[in-house]
């Protein structure tokens, strides 16, 4: 909990220092009056739920965090459209919003909504920066207006979620023995994988979990497999001596929670072009509900296919009848433990891929100069000029960290896009531009 708050107080501090970064945004266009007005409380809301899944112990561990972000910022997303109605609503519609409402009281109240259900023992915390968020924010009838409407849209966004699956038990799962099976991974090797019921949960907008469902892995014997294996198997050792000094720090650098990542790049996207709260509730949902369908449609994949990592490949590879492949029965990756789960397609291209897909979509364009700062490494920052290159190199990490064969990022860059194009194309659209639901 100390964790928690201390996190909590250097995202105060680091909303008041965006603010005043932004301060180039004028008052004179109502576009980005309500904005400029005060810190905008999307991003404040995302850098608290960051710190919380940031927090040891404060996240379920068999609920994935990306449901939290996605429920949250839909909920954020309808407070602040019923009183912009720009665009059409993600599940909520309400009627008589009054147009002067306040966006950044109907965007606050909606998040601290949703975390207090989803995080009840924070409660008293959430309670204190929700009135942090509501201090900036003159007393009227602008105000209230906005924090019953944000309220409101938090109750129904949960009331519809209340019973997605996302609460089931992980039901036991039988490792298997032959040539290409997932296997529980050295050094650590768990003794069930994670999430293995996540692909049961009721997506935000895909219309199923397999909607995009990838066709299977390359066949052991074949030379694309050999290939993959023997890059991997060079590059992602510990201490490799084929791997660039770049390349090694890469695999380190990315091996974190890479939501996290993306979440934090498009903050740093949204200062530089000083959006406003209506727009940064847009782009933080489009994000987080692509995000969410992502894990759940490559959970669906990974335990559909049930693939070997390149830990326990390695290891075997005198059983795969590859004569391409040699077993190294001591070999371990960079990483030093592996994912516990199957290897086929890989998370981090997935969600690299559908995060990239929604900001090039979002900002008409890829080339962004920004930097990223590391889950896993202290004071460790990386420079890019476009979206799409930080999501390659997010995925190609996986092969330095030595968890991944490229054909899993391969066709993980796929599914990644094709559920970022789809959420895109058919949900939070201009009036008119919709899926035809309204």
């Amino acid at each position: 909990m100390t964790r928690f708050l201390t996190a909590l107080a250097l995202c105060a501090s680091l909303s008041v220092q965006v603010t005043r970064a932004t301060g180039a945004a004028t008052t004179e266009d109502p576009a980005v009056r309500s904005s400029a007005q005060s810190v905008n409380p999307v991003l404040e809301w995302n850098r608290n739920l960051l710190a919380i899944v940031r927090t040891q112990g404060a996240q379920p561990v068999t609920i994935h965090p990306t449901r939290s972000f996605a429920t949250m910022h839909a909920a954020i997303y309808d407070a602040v459209n019923a009183i912009d109605r720009t665009h059409t609503p993600y599940l909520v519609r309400l009627s008589g919003v009054r147009r002067d409402a306040s966006q950044e009281a109907a965007a606050a109240a909606a998040a601290h909504g949703v975390l207090v259900a989803l995080y009840p023992t924070l409660q008293s915390t959430l309670d204190a920066a929700l009135q942090q968020s509501l201090a900036r924010i003159p007393d009227g009838q602008d105000k209230a207006e906005g924090i019953r409407v944000g309220q409101t849209v938090a109750d129904r966004i949960l009331a519809l979620r209340s019973d997605d699956g996302s609460s089931a038990q992980p039901v036991p799962y039988l490792f298997g023995a032959a040539p290409g099976d997932y296997q529980s991974t050295p050094p650590n090797s768990p003794p069930q994988p994670q999430f293995a019921q996540w692909a049961l949960v009721t997506p935000f907008a895909l219309e199923s979990a397999d909607q995009f469902r990838p066709g299977p892995p390359p066949a052991l014997t074949s030379n694309k497999y050999g290939d993959a294996f023997n890059q991997v198997k060079s590059l992602g050792i510990a201490h490799s001596t084929t791997a660039t000094p770049d390349g090694a720090l890469t695999g380190r650098f990315w091996n974190g929670a890479i939501q996290n990542y993306w979440n934090e790049i498009s903050q740093t996207a949204s200062v530089m072009r000083h959006l406003t709260t209506a727009q940064d509730a847009r782009l933080f949902a489009l994000l987080n509900l692509s995000l969410a369908d992502s894990v759940i449609a490559f959970y669906d994949a990974k335990y559909t296919y049930n693939f070997w990592r390149p830990v326990t490949a390695i290891r075997a590879a005198d059983t795969d009848g590859n004569p391409d492949t040699v077993a190294d029965p001591t070999w371990l990756p960079e990483a030093g433990k592996t994912a516990p789960d199957p290897s086929y397609p890989g998370a981090h291209a997935v969600i690299s891929a559908a995060a990239a897909g929604v900001l090039i979509s979002f900002f008409e364009r890829d080339h962004f100069e920004f930097n990223v700062t590391s889950e896993v490494l202290r004071d460790v920052e990386r420079s890019f000029t476009s979206f799409s290159a930080a999501a390659e190199e997010a995925a190609l990490s996986r092969i330095f960290a030595g968890q991944h064969f490229r054909f899993d990022l391969t066709s993980g860059h796929r599914l990644g896009r094709e559920v970022a194009d789809f959420v895109v194309a058919t949900f939070l659209r201009p009036p008119g531009q919709d899926n035809g639901e309204d």
